[in-house]
């Protein structure tokens, strides 16, 4: 049993044999007393057998071996068992491929003192991703747009990899139910922690594309993501928000109030908006889109996105047009 307050970063590998060793010691860089838990697919490249060379060497980095490849969310799966089993209290999940960056550890953990779970996004005051080709930047702000407007959660990066949960999170939900296998796992997971009631937050990360190895991705697991969105929907019974407050045992909310969201747009596309024209404050009403004039912006480049009933919408369209 690992003592109280014991974090844990889950690390899932296939063929990331150049970058388990890096990887670990930057971590044990910035935080001496964390642990490593590499969950690795039976990579072809001997990713394994150089893991268990790591394993014997620091007593700080754990291993599981699988027998195939079984798909990162298994892998977490598998990982955060093994963690619960062990009296982790903060458990991470990361990739190996430096697209995470280890400095980044002290700021989740900061702010899990006041939330359940964290994520790190990408599209916070902007857009924090480097060496990535437009086509794969559109992609991934398309992908965060459709999970926000079709389950209504009001997270900038709903998709993304880079979180650490309170051990209370993952105890709640039932981890063999969790159905999706692809990077849609991301999205599932933080949708059924917020369904939960479970108090989230978000911290800014820069998101660098990996310096060895190669993408995962494909097109199977896009298709799984642009399903998963609408069974999420389905699975709440068409709810867009938490049922219940938060859970007995979290973190008492910030005495600010949230801005409400039942339609919420990426800031992302709110900054292109702002950037031509000055800021302003979008609502939606399906299908229409319209300008509020008197209300400013929180930040010269990002917008809010709030619910306006129909007839509001109606008069902030009309306002704005004269």
């Amino acid at each position: 049993m690992m003592p109280p307050m014991s974090s844990v970063v889950i690390i899932p590998t296939y063929d990331e044999k150049d970058n388990v060793g890096p990887i670990s010691s930057a971590l044990f860089a910035v935080r001496p007393d964390i642990h490593v838990l590499f969950v690795d697919a039976n990579s072809p490249d001997g990713t394994g057998p150089l893991l268990d060379g790591i394993v014997a060497a620091d007593p700080r980095v754990f291993v599981i071996h699988q027998p195939t490849k079984m798909g990162l969310g298994k892998a977490y799966i598998d990982g955060f068992k093994w963690a619960l089993a062990r009296g982790y209290e903060h458990i991470f999940e990361m990739d190996a491929d430096f697209s995470h960056q280890p400095s980044e550890i002290p700021n989740f953990l900061k702010a899990a003192e006041t939330a359940d779970l964290v994520l790190g996004s990408r599209y916070i005051n902007g857009i924090r991703i480097t060496n990535w080709p437009l086509s794969r930047l559109l992609l991934s702000m398309g992908g965060a747009t459709y999970v926000q407007v079709i389950t209504g959660m009001p997270f900038t990066d709903p998709t993304g990899g880079f979180k650490c949960f309170h051990r209370r999170v993952l105890e709640s939900i039932s981890l063999d139910a969790i159905r999706s296998n692809g990077y849609s796992f991301q999205i599932e997971m933080t949708h059924t922690a917020w369904m939960k009631g479970f108090r989230i937050g978000e911290i800014p990360i820069t998101f660098e594309d990996r310096r060895a190895g190669y993408s995962k991705m494909n097109s199977r697991i896009v298709r799984e993501a642009l399903w998963m969105v609408w069974r999420l929907y389905l699975r709440n019974g068409l709810r867009r928000s938490p049922r219940r407050k938060t859970p007995p045992g979290s973190p008492p909310p910030r005495p600010s109030t949230p801005p409400r969201h039942a339609f919420p747009l990426s800031p992302t596309f709110c900054e292109l908006y702002a950037s031509i024209s000055g800021p302003r404050i979008w609502s939606f009403w399906p299908p229409f889109f319209s300008r509020s004039a008197t209300r400013p912006s929180p930040s010269p480049w990002r917008c809010s996105s709030v619910w306006e009933p129909p007839a509001r919408c109606f008069a902030s369209l009309r306002a704005a047009s004269t």
